[in-house]
């Protein structure tokens, strides 16, 4: 039989995945304008599905453009990927 986990342990992971997106926001924060694409800012909390669709597909290409590193697409990307099967889900 498997073991539960306790409340605690979750409470734990969510604290962590709120620290990660608070590290996130700041590191996109602190970009130098010579850094950002020349789009307007992307908004995972309000994005249709098809936005966030897009957002991967874009980001795709900023991989393959050697414009972005593979921890930073690859952080990115499970986060919008767990966005759009939560979306997908309801």
């Amino acid at each position: 039989m498997a073991t539960r986990r306790t409340t605690s342990n979750k409470r734990e992971r969510e604290r962590s995945k709120q620290a990660k997106a608070t590290a996130k926001r700041e590191r996109r924060h602190d970009k130098s304008p010579e850094d950002e694409e020349s789009g307007p800012e992307f908004d995972e909390n309000s994005a249709t599905t098809e936005e966030l669709i897009e957002r991967i597909a874009a980001m795709h290409e900023q991989y393959d453009a050697g414009r972005l590193t593979f921890e930073a697409f690859d952080e990115e990307k499970s986060e919008l990927m767990a966005l759009l099967t939560a979306r997908l889900s309801e």
